[in-house]
This record gives C-alpha cells, sequence and structure tokens, in this order.
C-alpha cells in the first residue's frame, strides 16, 4: 500500500514502484489543493497501518506532503520506528559494501539502542543537531553517504543529496527483498531504550551550564551510562527534557531529579 498524502508525490511514487513490478495500492493520491497531509501520509501513519490489514498487504509506504519523508509500516500494521528503519538500512549498505567509511550521521534525537546496535556491526554513529539539513551538513563533512533522522528523513546522497521519501522507499524495498523476511521481522534489528521526555514551561532561557547543580546532574546521567538531551524550544518559552538508557527506574529518579533543579532555576 502506497500513501501519497495527497501530496507532491502522488504521481511519481506509485509509478516508480509500479515500474519496478511491485503491486501497489494507493491511497491519498487526489490532491486537490486543501487535502495535503489531512489524515493521510507519514503525519498519520495509523491510516495506513488500517489499509496494510485491509488488503492484507506485505508493507506499507507512507509519503509526507513533500515527499521528503517516509514511514514504513510492517504486514501486521505495526509502524516501524525510524532508528529501526535507519539500522536495518545501514547494515543492509554495509553488506552490500556501499556505506561509505562504514559510518552513518543521526541526530541527537536518535535512540541509543541504534548507536550500540551499530557499534556492534563496526559501523560508527555521528550526532548532528536536529534537522535533516545537519545531518546532511556533517554527512557532507566527514564524506560519508547515509543518514537520517528518527521522523523518516532518510539521506542516501549517493541518489540525493536531502531527504527523498521515494528514494528512501525503493531502498528499503530493496533491503526487504534481498532479507527473504517478512517486514516485521527484517525490520525489528534491535530494541529501543526506554526514555522519558518532559517539557518545563520556563520564563527566561539563561545558560544551562549557569546553573547550580546542573554539571553535577549531568556528570550523574552519563556515570549511570545514560543519554540526556536538555535543550530549550525554539519556538516556545520551554525546556525540553529527554533521558534514555536501559534502566527505566533510575531514569525516571533522574528525570525527577531534572525536573527539580531545573524549575529551581527557571520557572
Amino acid at each position: 500500500v502506497v500513501d501519497c498524502a495527497n501530496g507532491a508525490g502522488y504521481k511519481v511514487g506509485p509509478t516508480v514502484l509500479q515500474e519496478l513490478d511491485a503491486h501497489t495500492i494507493v491511497v491519498a493520491d487526489e490532491p486537490n489543493g486543501f487535502n495535503i497531509n489531512e489524515k493521510c501520509g507519514a503525519m498519520h501513519p495509523k491510516e495506513i497501518a488500517k489499509k496494510v490489514l485491509e488488503y492484507n498487504a506485505d508493507i506499507g509506504i507512507a509519503l509526507d506532503g513533500d515527499a521528503d519523508r517516509v514511514v514504513v509500516v510492517d504486514e501486521n500494521g505495526g509502524i516501524v520506528d525510524g532508528d529501526k528503519l535507519i539500522g536495518a538500512l545501514a547494515l543492509h549498505l554495509k553488506n552490500e559494501q556501499k556505506l561509505q567509511s562504514n559510518a552513518i550521521v543521526v541526530t541527537h534525537m536518535s535512540n541509543l539502542a541504534l548507536d550500540d546496535y551499530l557499534k556492534k556491526h563496526n559501523i560508527q554513529t555521528f550526532r548532528s543537531e536536529v534537522g535533516d539539513k545537519n545531518v546532511v551538513q556533517m554527512m557532507q563533512q566527514n564524506w560519508l553517504n547515509f543518514g537520517g533522522e528518527q521522523s523518516g528523513h532518510v539521506i542516501f546522497s549517493d541518489f540525493a543529496k536531502t531527504g527523498d521519501g521515494i528514494t528512501s522507499a525503493r531502498q528499503a524495498l530493496a533491503y526487504l527483498a534481498k532479507s527473504g523476511k517478512r517486514a516485521s521481522e527484517a525490520f525489528s534489528v534491535f530494541e529501543l531504550y526506554p526514555q522519558v521526555k518532559l517539557n518545563i514551561p520556563v520564563k527566561e532561557k539563561r545558560e544551562l551550564k549557569s546553573i547550580d547543580g546542573y554539571s553535577d546532574l549531568c556528570a550523574k546521567i552519563e556515570k549511570s551510562g545514560f543519554r540526556y538531551l536538555f535543550r530549550y524550544s525554539g519556538t516556545e518559552n520551554l525546556l525540553r527534557l529527554l533521558i534514555e538508557g536501559q534502566d527505566r527506574e533510575k531514569i525516571e529518579e533522574l528525570m525527577k531529579q531534572a525536573k527539580e533543579l531545573f524549575i529551581g532555576a527557571l520557572s
């Protein structure tokens, strides 16, 4: 099933896949100038998940309105996490001897389990700031040809210099065909680590390093082997907190400490 999000890929997406002899069922391919991304496409993957089950399809491919993102749905209607998609495709490229320098670029939002999975296969992970333009920039700086965001922006720079949902879909299908597995197995290459996220309203956006206790908190998190990301929203008066690792109970305790620290200093 191909969900075109009533957007830019409504003609090219299905046509490319059909020319590759894929039996396609196409939905959300009637743009009228107003219905782009309207309860369809990569922004609403639950809709294509329903279609996959309805038509007993092998896989679902959802593009977004401008067709630079892709979300994959397996044959059971399960939405494939973006980090798992990146991990599976990275290893596939390495096995095909097409992964430049055996390294990829992801953003700070990607799950730590992705890094650990790739490390086991001798693939190095670079992390950029959020945004596919930052992924591309770091790829270029390190002469790499693959990277992406968990949101579905996946960059194969041998074919396109930015996220291209149709190219990403083709690569995902090539990997699936090569593996000989069902999508639910082929893309379930590792388990994600627990993440705890919290948004804290702030009155001022002080430099975080200037807050008493901040450095000690960060050191404590790092000593536990966990990953954290504390950053201000670019559009709202919010401090966004993320801590992840393999022990949810410890993560929740550390997040409680972080909440108390930042509320006391910034609210």
